[in-house]
């Protein structure tokens, strides 16, 4: 299973938990590590996604990107709430 970096690259509206940058990690397939608070949004976002991702099934198969990187978006409808969604960036890198 490869190792999944998660990194956010759009807000639009006010996200209270991430800034532009932010990364986390999934290794090998299921292990959460990160350096920060994680949102459970964003973790509602990923979780039909990263077992496949983690196994190598190019984003491209997921309609999620092209063959490298996969993008998905937090539920939050920010112009409703006054909160923000969140645009995370996901790529397979190499194992740690």
């Amino acid at each position: 299973m490869n190792t999944l970096r998660i990194r956010v690259v759009q807000i639009r509206g006010h996200c209270p938990v991430y800034i532009l940058g932010d990364e986390f990690t999934i290794l090998q397939g299921y292990k959460l590590r990160a350096e920060k608070e994680i949102c459970m949004h964003a973790i509602g976002s990923l979780l039909p996604w990263y077992a496949a991702l983690s196994r190598g099934t190019p984003p491209k198969e997921l309609g999620l990107g092209d063959r490298e990187t996969a993008y998905v978006q937090c539920p939050d409808p920010c112009e409703y709430t006054g909160g923000g969604t969140v645009v995370f960036e996901i790529r397979r890198i190499d194992d740690e």
